[in-house]
């Protein structure tokens, strides 16, 4: 066991040691934290049901509805797009070739291994089905293997936003977030307001990309050194006081996950409970920025950041 622990010391010392002095072990810090808990929240809050026609999804939410709160905990996909943002921001300042140059290295990075997924997954498919596999069973899988794509479907058409994105940080800084937090608070009144009855089903749709590009722009404006201290501040306690609103006053679901048999989910697409969530997340990170640099300059905590960050597409 001591020779273990060890070799654990040396193989994160020499992490330490490669590590390149400029990196921010905070950024990948956060970035780690997002990435585990993410996969992690969806698979405590997701569960399956076996009957005669095969698998189906289902949640233990349906039944235990005081897990909710949790998934307030482990929903990090808006401090995930927040150092998504940031990072993009300074790979975007650094970039050597033009701007077209650097988007499609990007996005050749997130379409790769969304390529290998889906081939592996057809395959797999059609060998299960010749097996017999029940097809409300394989339909289920196939829900499994799809959702996380659509994040990266997301993911991409953000990162191609980022010149966009630098250019209204430049102009505006963090405010320039506030128009897309408006855009979500708009459809989802007239999804669940007054007139939600004469509203066509596709509406939701429309808070897709500035729903999760909220948390984007504020990475971007932070990158740019557009918010600082008090503008987290700000974000922490506005985002809190609106998520507090929208759970008591306006009644949102308190699951951030969506749960079958629901007829409101406030996570496809985004509602604006997520976006107040994002907003809060963001302050804490952009405040705890300084503290958790600083808890990453230890080796042992550092190597298991690292790890975790080279591993993001295949924890997803």
């Amino acid at each position: 066991m001591n020779a273990l622990l060890k070799n654990g010391r040396r193989l994160a010392a020499r992490v330490d040691a490669s590590t390149p002095a400029h990196r921010d072990r905070a950024i990948d810090g956060l970035r780690a934290l997002a990435l585990l808990a993410v996969p992690l929240g969806h698979w405590m809050l997701g569960g399956f049901r076996l009957d005669a026609d095969g698998l189906h999804n289902a949640s233990p939410l349906s039944t235990f509805a005081g897990l909710a709160p949790a998934s307030w905990v482990l929903q990090m996909l808006g401090i995930f797009f927040l150092v998504g943002g940031y990072a993009s921001v300074l790979s975007y300042r650094r970039r050597a070739s033009t701007t077209a140059a650097w988007l499609g290295g990007r996005l050749a990075r997130l379409g790769r291994p969304v390529l290998g997924v889906t081939a592996v997954w057809a395959v797999l498919l059609a060998v299960l089905s010749a097996l017999g596999v029940p097809g409300d069973t394989l339909r289920t899988g196939s829900t499994l293997v799809i959702q996380p794509l659509w994040f990266v479907g997301v993911y991409t058409v953000v990162t191609a936003l980022t010149p966009v994105c630098v250019t209204l940080a430049r102009k505006l800084g963090g405010w320039a977030a506030l128009p897309l937090l408006a855009s979500v608070a708009v459809v989802d009144f007239l999804r669940y307001g007054p007139f939600a009855e004469a509203m066509p089903s596709w509406l939701s749709v429309l808070n897709i990309l500035p729903g999760w590009l909220f948390a984007y722009q504020l990475g971007v404006s932070w990158g740019e050194g557009r918010i600082g201290r008090r503008g987290a501040r700000l974000l922490l306690i506005g985002g809190g006081v609106l998520f507090a609103a929208l759970l008591l006053a306006f009644h949102y679901p308190a699951s951030m996950v969506g749960v079958p048999g629901e007829a409101r989910t406030n996570s496809h697409p985004p509602s604006l409970l997520v976006v107040a969530l994002a907003a809060a997340q963001s302050g804490a990170a952009i405040l705890l920025r300084d503290r958790l640099g600083r808890l990453l300059r230890r080796p042992l905590l550092w190597a298991p950041v690292v790890v975790i960050n080279l591993s993001a597409m295949t924890i997803l």
